[in-house]
């Protein structure tokens, strides 16, 4: 008797497709090193550039992690255009700046690791953006905290639902309005008035000043209900 393998667009249950854009060569090899070996990972395409990215055709619903400073399309364009095409980006980089991270979770990425994760953490962080959630190391996290930290405080923190604390959890993880009023099971006019209220009590206005704010509160780790998952 035959094993049968599954066809292409299949994949074992339990295992996550992963593919890797990363322009450094040894940096490169050293994780697809360690994704070759980790038992529920399906190594897809590694390549050092998105160009050559879109050449192999990953199927759509991989976890890619992505480094921001590649040639050609680069940054949050990088990370916007392989979101279009229907993946989940986990950007591991050396640039881990406050701003190149909302920015990168901003155009889409669903998790932020700097070029020092060990691989356990890194294995964590595909298993968890590959269930729907959003990972941002602890490295990251503390960056960004730290420079809010210094920032003098302007008035007491206003405490959220645990309903604005899903869509603020959800914001973090890149999702549109759109999105999630669907993961909710709500109206996109009442995700909307959840925003309006998170905005009215938190002082921030934009998207990545929301992420922000999503990470100092710890909310980041958890995205809350996931698609076709919701009750």
């Amino acid at each position: 008797m035959t094993e049968e393998r599954p066809t292409e667009g299949e994949l074992d249950q339990g295992r996550v497709r992963v593919a890797v854009i990363e322009d450094h060569p040894l940096y490169r090899v050293s994780v697809e090193r360690v994704l070759a070996e980790a038992g529920f990972v399906e190594l897809g395409a590694v390549v050092d550039s998105v160009a050559r990215f879109h050449v192999h055709r990953q199927p759509p619903g991989s976890v890619v992690l992505l480094d921001l400073g590649l040639p050609g399309v680069a940054g949050a364009a990088a990370v916007l255009e392989v979101c279009e095409l229907g993946h989940h980006v986990l950007v591991v980089s050396a640039q881990a700046e406050p701003d190149v991270v909302l920015g990168a979770i901003a155009a889409g990425a669903r998790g932020f690791l700097s070029k020092d994760v060990d691989a356990e953490e890194l294995l964590i962080a595909i298993k968890t953006v590959a269930d729907g959630g959003a990972y941002v190391s602890a490295v990251v996290a503390g960056m960004i905290m730290k420079e809010n930290a210094d920032r003098p405080p302007v008035s007491a923190e206003a405490e959220l639902s645990p309903r604005e604390e899903q869509v603020l959890r959800l914001v973090a993880a890149g999702e549109r309005d759109v999105d999630i009023a669907l993961i909710l099971g709500i109206g996109v006019r009442t995700v909307r008035g959840y925003l309006d209220r998170i905005r009215d009590k938190t002082g921030e206005r934009r998207r990545p000043g929301l992420v922000k704010e999503a990470i100092r509160r710890g909310l980041i780790g958890d995205a809350g209900p996931r698609r076709g998952g919701r009750k």
